[in-house]
C-alpha cells in the first residue's frame, strides 16, 4: 500500500452529503419544486389525478373480481385520462423538471464511477486504456 493517507468512511459521507446539498440547491431541482407547486395548484390536473386514482382502484376490484371485460374498459379510461394530463403544459413541464433532475444525478454517478475506476487502474500501474490494473510489488 502506497503511504498516502485513507480517508474515513465518515468523511467520504461527509462530501456525499455536500454534494447532495449542491444538488438541491441546482437550477434543475429549483425548476423541479416550481413545476411540482404548479401541479399542486392548479386545479384540473388535480381533478384528472383524483379521477385517475378512482379508476385505478376500480381496475384493482375489477382484476380481484376477475372481470376482464370492466378492466379492460377501465383501463381505457385511464389512458385517456393520462393522455388529457399529458397535454397540460404544467404537467408536460415537471415531467421534464424530473427527466432533468434524473439525468444530473445519473451523471454524478458516472463521473464518481468512472473517477474512481480511474483512479485505481492508475494507481496500481494499469492501462487505462484497456481498464486493466496493473500488479502492486508490495501485495502479498
Amino acid at each position: 500500500m502506497s503511504t498516502k493517507e485513507l480517508v474515513t468512511r465518515k468523511e467520504i459521507l461527509d462530501k456525499a452529503r455536500e454534494l447532495a446539498n449542491l444538488i438541491a440547491s441546482s437550477n434543475e431541482v429549483e425548476m423541479f419544486k416550481r413545476a411540482e407547486q404548479l401541479i399542486k395548484k392548479n386545479e384540473k390536473v388535480q381533478m384528472l389525478i383524483s379521477q385517475i386514482k378512482r379508476k385505478q382502484k376500480e381496475a384493482v376490484h375489477a382484476e380481484h373480481y376477475q372481470k376482464p371485460n370492466l378492466l379492460a374498459q377501465v383501463e381505457s379510461e385511464i389512458e385517456k385520462l393520462n393522455q388529457q394530463l399529458d397535454e397540460i403544459p404544467v404537467v408536460q413541464e415537471f415531467k421534464q423538471s424530473q427527466l432533468d433532475v434524473n439525468d444530473l444525478l445519473q451523471l454524478v454517478t458516472s463521473v464518481i464511477s468512472n473517477t474512481v475506476t480511474e483512479k485505481i487502474i492508475l494507481s496500481t500501474g494499469g492501462n487505462p486504456l484497456y481498464g486493466e490494473t496493473g500488479i502492486l510489488p508490495d501485495v502479498e
